[in-house]
């Protein structure tokens, strides 16, 4: 762990000025989506979807045989059973998202020009509650969880719309998030760029590590590691969820779930993968 974090360190310190270039999101998407399809030229675009496994022949033998009898698939029946309960009101979730049936995962997050911030779709979902005179759903794992998989489901196929609007506050959320993806800390002095970025398809311990392009189109995703750790036994868990985990690894204080720092770094990390087809929910291990 030590030397890669020395390895990394250097290669982020010499491409550290590139994240002080004027934001230019289109190019940005073009030469990220360029870096991976160089570094895995055998992969397919499409195959980045599924992270590790497009890139690994071996956890990809491992990852289908979990998808032959995939442990999401009762999270997205209960996210289809929410959705379509009745609110006290007597309204349901469709008064809100009349066109989820359709798939519209691959439109979020987005930013509103009129509120001046990213809304995540999660946030989207409880402000349809609390208008409905419901209470807030928690944000990382449990009914909010099997909701995001049903969305996920039914955007299945569509490929990632986000949409970066080119207002200064939009650039600015969007340049945070990517400040977010490359900027080192905790304790390890590591970025998410160190892992997914500049050592995908490396090793760290026994973990291989999965390359950003293609991360959020597979989201929610059921963890083994979550469901081990649930006395329920739920290891469905949404992408904030993830982020807060992966700072805890550097040994860095997680922000809260749908902060303004993780919607920011959503906005980008998810633009990033723009031109990809959702598969979501996933599973990892």
């Amino acid at each position: 762990m030590k030397k890669l974090a020395v390895i990394v360190s250097t290669i982020c310190m010499l491409a550290a000025p590139l994240l002080g270039v004027a934001a230019n999101p289109e190019q940005d998407l073009k030469d990220f989506r360029s870096y991976f399809t160089k570094r895995f030229p055998g992969t397919p675009l499409q195959d980045f979807a599924n992270g590790v496994y497009a890139v690994d022949k071996a956890s990809r033998a491992q990852w289908e045989a979990f998808e032959e009898f995939p442990p999401y698939e009762i999270y997205v029946e209960k996210g289809e059973k929410l959705f379509n309960t009745p609110f006290k009101n007597g309204k349901t979730y469709a008064s809100c998202f009349p066109k989820a049936k359709q798939g519209m995962k691959q439109n979020y997050p987005y930013y509103s020009k009129k509120r001046k911030e990213v809304v995540t779709l999660e946030m989207a979902i409880n402000e349809c509650r609390k208008k409905n005179g419901e209470k807030p759903l928690k944000w990382k794992k449990g009914k909010i969880a099997h909701l995001m998989a049903y969305f996920a489901y039914q955007s299945r196929g569509k490929k990632g719309n986000v949409k970066i609007v080119n207002t200064p506050d939009s650039i600015a959320w969007y340049e945070r998030g990517k400040k977010h993806f490359y900027a080192k800390r905790g304790q390890l002095n590591m970025s998410c760029a160190d892992c997914h970025y500049y050592n995908a398809g490396n090793k760290i311990r026994a973990n291989i590590l999965s390359p950003a392009l293609g991360h959020t189109t597979h989201f929610p995703v059921f963890r083994n590691k979550w469901a081990s750790k649930s006395s329920k036994g739920d290891g469905m868990g949404t992408l904030h969820r993830r982020y807060g985990g992966c700072n805890k690894q550097v040994r860095a204080k997680p922000f809260k779930a749908q902060s303004k720092e993780y919607r920011a770094l959503e906005y980008f990390h998810t633009y990033m993968s723009n031109g990809i087809k959702l598969n979501g929910p996933g599973i990892r291990g």
